[in-house]
């Protein structure tokens, strides 16, 4: 007996087995390496390179708008950006939706005011080995990771809070 699979479940499968069974980076293993650099446009128009930023304490977010996770820590976010952002720290959201119109218009509901990238092909993704959402990756002024989030609960907040005033008052 033969057992007939819709085509649209052996698709399903098929992008599973890629997704998950691709050898990629684990982001957590990125903590104390080179942040790897990458370049993508977003809601300011022209692209924008992470190295851009070297000399800054970042704060590297990436997210859905499909992620209630990401929804819920997306204000945080915007409160410790505004905080910090006059001592040398910027948050970069990057979104990693196939389609960006979604996101900017989450975004502006958001009050957002940190640039945000597009990922929509999903290769700084890969290139940062993220696998779930949100990931934030904390990196120091020399452009090391020196912290990785994976997931967000209510509290994650406090911790990030911790190290971001640890970074910036480094010399």
């Amino acid at each position: 007996m033969t057992i007939r699979i819709p085509i649209r479940i052996r698709r399903l499968a098929a992008t599973a087995a890629l997704l998950f069974c691709t050898p990629m980076l684990a982001a957590g293993t990125l903590q104390g390496t080179a942040a790897p650099d990458f370049a993508l446009g977003g809601l300011s128009g022209p692209n924008m390179r992470l190295s851009e930023h070297r000399g800054e304490v970042v704060m590297l977010n990436f997210w859905a708008t499909w992620c209630g996770p990401c929804r819920q820590e997306m204000p945080l976010l915007e409160e410790i950006h505004g905080r910090y952002r006059d001592a040398g720290f910027t948050v970069i959201g990057v979104n990693v939706d196939g389609e960006s119109d979604r996101a900017r218009r989450m975004a502006k509901d958001l009050g957002v005011s940190f640039p945000l990238l597009f990922d929509e092909d999903k290769s700084v993704s890969k290139l940062y080995g993220i696998r779930a959402m949100p990931v934030t990756f904390l990196i120091d002024r020399d452009g090391t990771v020196r912290h990785v989030h994976q997931g967000y609960r209510p509290g994650f907040e406090d911790r990030y809070l911790e190290q971001v005033r640890q970074l910036v008052t480094e010399d």
